[in-house]
C-alpha cells in the first residue's frame, strides 16, 4: 500500500455558495464545506471542487463465484472479479464488511498525500487486465457501497464493457437517479439490499432512508438492468410477518419474477449481541414470499439445497441445483425449462 492517491474530480456534483459543493452520487446529497468530506468519508471538497480520493485504490479484490453476490439468475457457475474501496454512505450497525466500509480515520493533503494507506493501487486498466488473465468475464463493484466510488466504478466498467465483459453492482440502492443514469450504459446487473421496510429501521439501524431505495429498485427494473434483491433478516428487527409480507408485496409490484434472497445474519460490528438468524425464521419468510406470489425466492447464508436451487414455477422441474456457492445447470437450452418449455427470467448467455 502507498501513501499517495490519484485525485479524480467527481462527475456527480453541484457547486454551492461559499465554497461548498454538493455531492450528487447518493441520496444524502451532502453539502460539503472546503476541506471536509461527505458522510462516506471519501468524497472530499478540495479547493471548492469535489474529488473522489479512493480512485484506483481498492481495499479488497477477490475472485468469487457469482452466486456469492448473490446472483442466481445471472451466468450461474461463473467467476466474478470483485472489488471495493474504503468508505460507505450507510452506517449499518450489523455491517459484515465494517473494517473497510466504516474506515474514515485518515487525512489527506490537497496534493493527495495520505497519512496512512487506504488501499492498493488497482487502476481500471489493472482490474480489467487481471480479469482477462484469470479468464473472468464478470466484474462486481461490492464489499462497500459502489455509489461512493462511482467514478472509479464507471471508468472500470466502461473499459470492461469495451473488452466484452459484464458489470455488476452489489448495492444498498441509496444512489440518486443521476448516479444510475451515469453508470447505466455499462451496468448489466445489480443485487440491491432491501434492508427492511420501515423508515425507522433505515434511520436508526442503517443511517439512511427507505424511500430512495424503493425508488432505485423501481428505476432499475424499468431501465432493463437485471435486478435481484437481498434482505438480511435480523431477528427482532426486520423479520416480523407483517414486514416480510409488505416487502414481498412491494417486490411483486415490481415483478413477480424478481429473485429475492432471504439471508441469515450473524453478530458483527455494533451488534455483537445479535442472535444468529434461525433457519426456521428464513423458512417462514420464504413461505410468506411464496404466498404473496413471488416465483423465485431463495434462502441464503445457510445450507438449504431445496430453497437455494431454482425450479420451474410452472412444472416444478429442477433447473439449477445449488450446494453452497456451487451451481449445476440441468437444462439443454440455457434459461428454458426442459420439462414444459417455460422461459426462466434472467441472463443466462452471452
Amino acid at each position: 500500500m502507498t501513501l499517495t492517491t490519484t485525485l479524480r474530480e467527481a462527475d456527480l456534483k453541484r457547486s454551492l455558495p461559499k465554497g461548498y459543493v454538493q455531492c450528487r452520487a447518493c441520496a444524502h446529497y451532502c453539502a460539503i464545506p472546503e476541506g471536509q468530506a461527505g458522510k462516506c468519508g471519501v468524497r472530499r471538497n478540495l479547493g471548492g471542487k469535489l474529488y473522489l480520493v479512493t480512485y484506483g485504490k481498492a481495499a479488497a479484490v477477490h475472485l468469487d463465484p457469482v452466486e456469492k453476490k448473490p446472483l442466481y439468475h445471472f451466468h450461474p457457475g461463473e467467476g466474478i472479479l470483485s472489488l471495493g474501496t474504503v468508505g460507505c454512505n450507510l452506517f449499518c450497525a450489523f455491517c459484515q464488511n465494517w473494517q473497510i466500509s466504516q474506515f474514515r480515520e485518515f487525512s489527506m493533503s490537497p496534493e493527495g498525500r495520505l497519512d496512512r494507506p487506504i488501499g492498493e493501487d488497482w487502476p481500471p486498466e489493472r482490474i480489467v487486465a487481471t480479469a482477462e488473465a484469470l479468464g473472468v468475464r464478470l466484474i462486481a463493484y461490492t464489499y462497500n457501497e459502489p455509489a461512493v466510488f462511482i467514478e472509479y466504478a464507471h471508468d472500470t466498467a466502461r473499459l470492461a464493457k469495451a473488452r466484452g465483459m459484464k458489470n455488476v453492482f452489489v448495492t444498498s440502492g441509496f444512489e440518486t437517479k443521476e448516479a444510475w443514469d451515469y453508470i447505466r450504459p455499462y451496468l448489466d446487473a445489480a443485487n440491491v439490499d432491501l434492508k427492511g421496510f420501515t423508515e425507522k429501521f433505515y434511520r436508526e439501524v442503517c443511517g439512511a432512508r427507505l424511500k430512495p431505495v424503493l425508488e432505485s429498485l423501481e428505476h432499475l427494473v424499468a431501465s432493463g438492468v437485471w435486478v435481484e434483491v437481498t434482505t438480511l433478516l435480523l431477528e427482532g428487527y426486520n423479520d416480523s410477518e407483517e414486514e416480510v409480507r409488505a416487502m414481498a408485496r412491494f417486490l411483486k409490484g415490481l415483478s413477480p419474477e424478481v429473485p429475492w434472497h432471504l439471508t441469515a445474519a450473524h453478530p458483527d460490528y455494533r451488534m455483537p449481541d445479535l442472535k444468529p438468524t434461525r433457519h426456521a425464521t428464513l423458512v417462514r419468510a420464504y413461505e410468506i414470499a411464496k404466498e404473496e406470489g413471488l416465483r423465485f425466492v431463495y434462502v441464503g447464508n445457510v445450507l438449504d439445497e431445496a430453497r437455494s436451487s431454482t425450479r420451474c414455477p410452472d412444472c416444478g422441474r429442477l433447473l439449477v441445483r445449488r450446494r453452497g456457492f456451487k451451481a449445476e445447470t440441468l437444462w439443454q437450452e440455457p434459461g428454458v425449462c426442459p420439462g414444459c418449455g417455460r422461459r426462466i427470467p434472467g441472463v443466462w448467455t452471452w
